[in-house]
């Protein structure tokens, strides 16, 4: 068949709407974090972990309890409305990801465990308008949502995502770690901290992930990662030895004393284990303390934002 002009031109047709329908599949098939632009806010089915039942609310009521659950009252105007951007990515991303839809067939819960801290009783006028200020703005990359963690204090230095929360997949491209100056306004409780355990106490608490190994002879870190937070411990027991990573072990001791990762002094001796450390959470993203800071310095939500993330586009998907 002989080629003329007007087959090219079917033949381009064809091709562009092939190109169209592959981009409309992967636009709208595997790749369910896609920030898409919504005609309207969208609503938020809240499962309550105390009384089990579940609340349906618009996601801005969601974001303002979460920002009043998650940080102190009167904390800077700037330092919430940052906190509101990062609790909307990451709740878009967490319900795109299936939220907890197969527990309990909702979006969110209002456990701190499974999603965010939930306080909308502690909801201020100052909160709300921080929200309302970023109001459907969400962080993204590569134009999906970001998976935006946050912690309580760095203690000087953020860390990635392997480093900090033992992430078994690929390392996000938009997390980074980051060196802040010294903070004044950070809690002596938190900025210096120490934790202390009997090796009988550990036993049943490293029991329960997986750590075996009898009576506790001795506890040692074997390593630290590039912000020289722990990343790999070993037990060594009468039954042998054992590895578990740092952040597995302080989720396992209890995460509200054994503070963070970013440990001074590491000593086992007489049968106790005694942590010296600095910070408070994880370490990975937004430091919360940082962020009051930064807006006492006079930095805008953008700025607090960009701080923690790096390649990252502030986006606003409905009005």
């Amino acid at each position: 068949m002989r080629f003329t002009r007007n087959h090219g031109v079917v033949l381009a047709l064809v091709l562009v709407m092939i190109g169209t329908v592959t981009f409309l599949i992967s636009w709208s098939g595997n790749d369910k974090n896609i920030a898409r632009d919504l005609k309207q806010e969208p609503e938020v089915s809240v499962y309550n972990n105390e009384t089990g039942q579940i609340t349906k609310m618009p996601l801005e009521e969601y974001v303002a309890a979460v920002v009043a659950g998650e940080m102190f009252p009167d904390w800077p105007k700037e330092a919430y409305a940052a906190q509101a951007i990062f609790v909307r990515s990451f709740t878009m991303d967490f319900i795109a990801s299936g939220g907890v839809k197969d527990k309990y067939g909702a979006d969110v819960s209002t456990s701190i465990e499974e999603t965010q801290a939930f306080n909308p009783q502690a909801v201020t006028a100052q909160i709300k308008e921080a929200v309302q200020t970023t109001r459907g703005q969400v962080m993204t990359y590569d134009n999906r949502f970001v998976r935006a963690w946050f912690h309580a204090y760095s203690g000087g230095t953020t860390a990635r995502a392997k480093e900090g929360l033992d992430y078994k997949e690929q390392e996000p491209p938009f997390t980074k770690s980051v060196t802040l100056p010294e903070n004044k306004h950070v809690p002596e409780e938190v900025k210096q901290w120490v934790a202390e355990y009997s090796a009988a106490e550990l036993r049943p608490l490293l029991a329960k992930v997986g750590v075996n190994v009898g009576e506790i002879q001795n506890i040692t870190i074997v390593e630290r990662g590039p912000s020289k937070r722990v990343t790999k411990i070993e037990v060594s027991g009468a039954q042998g030895n054992a590895q578990v990573s740092g952040p597995q072990f302080r989720l396992a001791v209890d995460s509200t004393k054994m503070k963070s990762t970013l440990v001074e002094d590491f000593v086992f001796t007489n049968g106790s284990l005694r942590i010296t450390g600095t910070g408070y959470g994880h370490g990975v993203g937004l430091s919360q303390w940082d962020a009051y800071m930064l807006a006492k310095e006079g930095k805008s939500p953008t700025e607090i934002v960009e701080t923690f993330f790096q390649g990252i586009k502030i986006r606003k998907i409905y009005d």
